[in-house]
């Protein structure tokens, strides 16, 4: 049993999960959309190593796990170096790139970044940003994106610009999800299960069951989604 290709697999398997799960829980925990080229070209190498172990014979999950371990190392000490030395960022990590300046283009910066029109433009669209003309600056940030900063005129307009009263923002409460109660965030708000039915029967739905959403704002009350909609108008 213990010689057997399965239980070989099942032993690989959880050595190599538990070995990547330690390495990403102590070097970076960014988004994938804020990976930087060196994150995601690392990520691939620890897939590929684990990979090796797992369907390759030849190779032993031990070596694998060294070398995993390894690699691990690396690249905590290169995180620890850009946080402890903050003059070693620009050339470990890179910098962001101005690639359009008070409204004009900058192609030497392009150039550089060797980043060309079409892909500026379908970075920016993604920004909804769909004419050059609205942006007054475009930075390319390391990890690939862009961020934009666009000329007052096309700018959405703040509270502050049309004298709109001020309002403080509250933050929604979910009191119901796909039928169940979420008691303690009912209680947090002060209420308890038998205001939750009177104010349920307000909408015309008598058992919780038949609540498919509800969640409940400070400023406006409580809002109920029922499982089938047509059932209650």
């Amino acid at each position: 049993m213990f010689d057997s290709p399965i239980f070989q697999l099942t032993i690989e398997l959880i050595i190599g999960f538990f070995a990547l799960f330690l390495i990403t829980k102590v070097t970076r925990k960014s988004q994938i959309n804020q990976i930087t080229p060196f994150d995601f070209i690392s990520a691939i190498v620890l897939g590929e190593l684990l990979g090796n172990a797992i369907y390759d014979e030849k190779t032993s999950i031990w070596f694998i796990l060294y070398a995993l371990m390894l690699w691990g190392t690396l690249m905590y000490i290169i995180e620890f170096i850009t946080q402890k030395f903050k003059g070693t960022r620009k050339f470990l990590e890179g910098e962001p790139a101005i690639i359009v300046r008070n409204g004009q283009i900058d192609y030497k910066v392009m150039k550089k970044e060797k980043f060309d029109i079409n892909e500026l433009l379908s970075l920016l669209r993604q920004k909804d940003v769909f004419s050059i003309r609205e942006i007054e600056y475009a930075i390319l940030e390391q990890s690939g994106n862009i961020s934009v900063l666009k000329k007052y005129q096309y700018m959405t307009p703040t509270t502050e610009d049309l004298n709109l009263v001020f309002k403080s923002i509250c933050l929604p409460t979910t009191l119901v999800l796909d039928g169940e109660v979420l008691t303690e965030h009912l209680y947090k708000i002060g209420y308890d299960e038998k205001w939750l039915r009177n104010e349920i029967d307000r909408f015309g739905i008598n058992k919780i069951e038949d609540v498919f959403y509800a969640d409940w704002k400070q400023d406006e009350g409580i809002h109920v989604i029922p499982r089938n909609k047509t059932k209650y108008l």
